[in-house]
């Protein structure tokens, strides 16, 4: 994941990108011939200081390399931001980055 988190007053404005195909139901079978084959985000979560600032549910209808913007408080510059991503096979992906 790409991520950018930066501090502008108490705010955290985040933006990150998640690396990922999102190949849908249909673009499986089209593709594989089989339905069983898609594999998607489906769920992405940010924690700071072991608190967490963002939380989400998702489904097949994000777009490749999907981009998530959020802001939060209660973190300083300095802080780091673990960002998870968990796709519909069960694949996780974890990546940090430091809050300027």
């Amino acid at each position: 994941m790409k991520i950018k988190a930066k501090i502008k007053g108490d705010i955290v404005d985040v933006k990150v990108m998640a690396q990922h195909e999102m190949m849908t139901y249909d673009v499986a079978e089209k593709k594989t011939g089989d339905k069983n084959n898609a594999n998607f985000i489906t769920h992405i979560n940010a924690v700071v200081n072991g608190k967490v600032v963002f939380d989400m549910s998702t489904s097949q209808f994000l777009s490749k390399n999907p981009i998530f913007k959020f802001k939060f408080k209660g973190a300083k510059a300095g802080d780091e931001l673990v960002m998870t991503w968990v796709d519909l096979k069960g694949n996780t992906k974890v990546s940090k980055s430091k809050i300027k």
